[in-house]
């Protein structure tokens, strides 16, 4: 299985003269069957050795086919570039740090929230019985277990025939592909001919937009997408030849999708189960469906 990610590629590039090595920002996958082919190299390389032996062969490499070690200054450029690269990444978990203590603290708002008009409702006075109006009154409030004043909320419960429940993964199985989900990302299966390459593949993930579809033939799905994703955390690939498989992780995760794009039929959230999920990672609309539904 090949994997590609949506927007970084590394990019090994060398030329005559002895030129340095360079990495570089690259286009998506899609846009360079190339680039996709040398990523692939190199993520076989790092999965299969670990990230110490994938740096010694890149090491071992620009010693051997360039003059980057005779420039006085690539240790100290080297360096640089590690420092740098250590920097974002500790950023990158002091972000994720401060956002989960801003969802901590809005579940801890929306369960405080709950419990105040969980406490308000048991507070409100009980509807009186309307008396009944001889004996064929009786017998309407028989009929009806005394509970006449509760025939509106009965009727609203009743759900309308276009309803589309959800899939046993919370998504939904169309003609031409299926998806699932969790509250923080997005699987979808794409099938195609047995033995479909990477390389005949197209797929291009943005923010709000999601095309994909194979070289030659009109796009397999192509539009916007319910709502925006981390396009440096998506990621495609081919299953055993014969499928492609799309990871689109949620921007927002803290709610359910109705469809992967816009225009798409789309299913009824109330009947998501999240049984993967905790009660409080939900948002509280949906938790509230779900103790609503426990009930």
């Amino acid at each position: 299985m090949s994997v590609h990610r949506s927007s970084l590629i590394i990019v090994p590039t060398s030329t005559r003269h002895g030129d340095h090595l360079r990495s570089r920002r690259g286009a998506r996958p899609s846009q360079s069957p190339s680039s996709a082919g040398d990523e692939e190299v190199l993520y076989s390389i790092l999965s299969k050795q670990g990230p110490w032996p994938f740096v010694e062969t890149v090491f071992d490499l620009l010693r051997r086919r360039s003059d980057l070690f005779e420039d006085a200054d690539a240790v100290p450029r080297i360096m640089s570039m590690a420092s740098a690269a250590k920097a974002k990444a500790e950023e990158k978990r002091r972000k994720e740090k401060e956002e989960e203590a801003r969802r901590a603290e809005k579940v801890k708002e929306a369960e405080a929230a709950a419990a105040k008009k969980v406490e308000e409702k048991k507070a409100e006075p009980e509807p009186s019985k309307k008396p009944s109006e001889g004996a064929a009154g009786r017998r309407r409030m028989e009929k009806a277990g005394e509970c006449a004043y509760a025939v509106p909320e009965v009727l609203a419960a009743v759900e309308p025939s276009e309803v589309i429940f959800p899939n046993s993964g919370n998504g939904l199985d169309l003609e031409k592909y299926s998806w699932t989900q969790t509250l923080h990302e997005v699987n979808v299966s794409i099938p195609v001919p047995k033995g479909t390459k990477s390389r005949l593949v197209t797929c291009e993930i943005k923010k709000n937009h999601l095309k994909v579809g194979l070289k030659g033939q009109p796009p397999i799905l192509d539009g916007e997408l319910y709502q925006s994703v981390r396009p440096d955390d998506c990621f495609w690939s081919i299953e055993d030849e014969k499928s492609i498989s799309i990871l689109l992780t949620k921007q927002n995760q803290m709610e359910w999708w109705k469809s992967v794009v816009k225009g798409e039929p789309e299913i009824d959230t109330q009947k998501v189960e999240p049984e993967n999920s905790k009660l409080s990672d939900l948002d509280p609309e949906t938790r509230q469906n779900c103790r609503e539904n426990d009930v």
